[in-house]
């Protein structure tokens, strides 16, 4: 028996099929099957039902299931544990939408490599279902999303909530709206608009929002970052939650204001994904701390604020 086989039917589990683990896993379909086969053959029991239809995992494969995850955790443990006293520099990779990317995900690295200075953090642009996929396969150490109220946590995954906040609107200095306390989606369906892209929460949430009126796009973007810097330059409005733009130094030098929107109850949260019942190594757990400290300071410092006013 091999460890490797055990991942293998784990990630028929995980994406409901033998294609699409074969996928996931960059191995050939037969090269999966016949090294599931052999599992089978040692084990005495069919771990999977092959129909024409396709190959899912069987009954007596799922009854099986909660044992082989037992050993690939405790492998993953004993691989961790070797790998937190090494002293060569290792790469964390992180996927992010780039929400709150100056305000949380700057100086959370900076922190962070201020105690690992020998530690290089590799961080990525992605869609979120990228950044998911990634976190699941172990391509990515940990993932940056946006959620709307209701969104479910991808199976194998969990969800750390660092940021709650609400939709704004995003204005470049000296617009007509700036003048108001809050604007009207009415009033935002008649502007030149920046959109998020399909695949972003954001673009979800304009849909929801505007219903079949959408407005024109003038411009569509991946990512918060691109999209504030398009608005600053007056190529349109566009709308991100609160914490993506709030403290950003475009906001904090005047060169885009936010705006509440008018009779809007949505809630948006930044959530930091990691794979389940995963003992990561000490260098990611230490950035994964200094983001939860980062969000406390950015919360506590917008509670200050709030105060104030």
């Amino acid at each position: 028996m091999r460890i490797e086989q055990l991942e293998y039917l784990t990630a028929v589990t995980q994406h409901g099929s033998l294609r699409r683990a074969s996928e996931k896993l960059h191995l050939s379909q037969p090269a999966l099957s016949e090294a599931l086969t052999k599992l089978e053959r040692e084990l005495r029991v069919t771990l999977l039902d092959r129909r024409r239809s396709g190959a899912q995992i069987s009954r007596e494969g799922r009854e099986l299931l909660p044992y082989m995850s037992d050993v690939l955790a405790a492998v993953e443990r004993l691989r961790n544990a070797a790998g937190d006293r090494r002293t060569d520099a290792r790469v964390i990779r992180i996927g992010t939408v780039h929400a709150a990317t100056s305000t949380l995900l700057i100086p959370a690295v900076r922190a962070f490599q201020e105690r690992h200075p020998g530690t290089t953090v590799e961080v990525l642009t992605l869609q979120q279902a990228a950044i998911d996929d990634g976190v699941a396969d172990g391509t990515l150490d940990l993932g940056l999303v946006n959620v709307l109220d209701g969104d479910a946590t991808p199976v194998g995954l969990d969800g750390i909530d660092l940021l709650h906040g609400r939709p704004v609107a995003v204005l470049p200095a000296g617009h007509g709206l700036t003048a108001r306390p809050q604007v009207t989606i009415e009033e935002l369906r008649q502007e030149r608009f920046v959109m998020m892209r399909p695949g972003y929460v954001m673009h979800r949430y304009v849909h929801r929002a505007f219903g079949p009126e959408v407005p024109p796009a003038a411009h569509s973007t991946d990512g918060a970052e691109m999209g504030k810097a398009l608005v600053a330059e007056g190529v349109g409005v566009t709308v991100l939650p609160d914490y993506a733009v709030i403290g950003d130094p475009l906001h904090r030098v005047g060169m885009i204001e936010a705006r509440p929107i008018a009779g809007d109850q949505t809630y948006l949260t930044l959530q930091l994904r990691q794979r389940t019942s995963l003992q990561q190594p000490l260098p990611v757990r230490e950035l994964q701390a200094a983001l939860t400290a980062r969000a406390t300071q950015y919360r506590a410092a917008g509670a200050s604020s709030s105060a104030a006013s």
